[in-house]
């Protein structure tokens, strides 16, 4: 059965429009017929996306996730922490490319005393990856981290994007707030948070280690930064994840951790943990006031 959310937002990536906006807690009306995002659509079915990637299409609904959080041609985006994966980035960079946007990769700090070589490898690595300037535009990384923030002058993107990475952010103690703060400088007026994350039961422990946050923790966070929270949705819900694995959310695809600390998953529960798909996520999206 579909959660009305999800058809909702089905529809409004059907027909390349922003969700409207849905209050905390609240549904959002029936959305409204506008013309298809061809661009987007293109960059969804482009070469440049492995066989693996389009796989996990059917738990990270990318089409209606960024329907859903409003992302138009000639965008600023940013996206926090791409890592070696970059499955967001395939699909943001190229998009700008086309749409006459800009992608910017929060990507490593290298401005940090204790930066490594591995670090500034990552990033080398990353910006050969996409350096085809007619598929990916012009890619860029800039430091993001406890030393430099997120560094992009204030008020220059419209949509940050933050995908699973709260969850280590949570174990570290200020970090979150520090990195909401620098996500609320960087954004425009009217500028949006989108956010993607792993989601624990609420009343867990953030600092768990579990690879999972409660949604009111990213919550409050926001709304301590200034931000407002401007819908919210179940697109990526998973009910079948009951989000108490024996090695996390890592035990789940596309990680599939089998073995840790003398543990050894049976064949029995490896193929009962694949059967439950990717990890149960809230989807959020917040607004600078202005």
């Amino acid at each position: 059965m579909i959660r009305p959310a999800a058809a909702l937002a089905l529809l409004a990536a059907l027909c390349g429009c922003a969700m409207p906006p849905v209050e905390s807690g609240g549904m959002a009306p029936p959305a409204a017929v506008a013309r298809p995002d061809p661009a987007l659509a293109a960059v969804l079915a482009g070469a440049q996306r492995t066989a693996e990637q389009r796989a996990r299409d059917q738990y990270r609904r990318p089409a209606e996730s960024l329907a859903f959080w409003g992302l138009r041609p000639g965008m600023t985006v940013v996206e926090i922490g791409p890592g070696a994966e970059a499955w967001w980035t395939y699909v943001l960079a190229p998009y700008a490319a086309r749409t006459g946007g800009r992608y910017i990769a929060g990507y490593g700090d290298l401005a940090a005393p204790n930066a490594s070589a591995d670090a500034r490898k990552a990033r080398a690595d990353f910006l050969t990856a996409f350096s085809d300037p007619n598929l990916y535009g012009r890619v860029e990384a800039v430091n993001f981290g406890t030393t430099s923030g997120l560094d992009v002058p204030p008020a220059s993107a419209d949509l940050i994007l933050v995908a699973r990475a709260f969850h280590s952010w949570a174990r570290q103690e200020g970090v979150t707030d520090r990195y909401m703060a620098a996500f609320a400088r960087a954004l425009k007026p009217g500028g949006i948070l989108a956010v993607e994350q792993h989601r624990a039961p609420e009343g867990a422990d953030p600092k768990a280690g579990t690879g999972y946050v409660p949604e009111s923790y990213v919550v409050a966070a926001a709304q301590r930064a200034g931000l407002v929270l401007d819908a919210r949705s179940e697109l990526n819900a998973n009910p079948r994840d009951t989000r108490d694995h024996p090695f996390g959310v890592w035990t789940l695809p596309p990680i599939r951790r089998s073995s840790q600390d003398g543990r050894t998953l049976t064949a029995e529960e490896r193929t009962r943990f694949d059967a439950v798909g990717e990890s149960d996520r809230m989807t959020l999206k917040f607004r600078k006031p202005g």
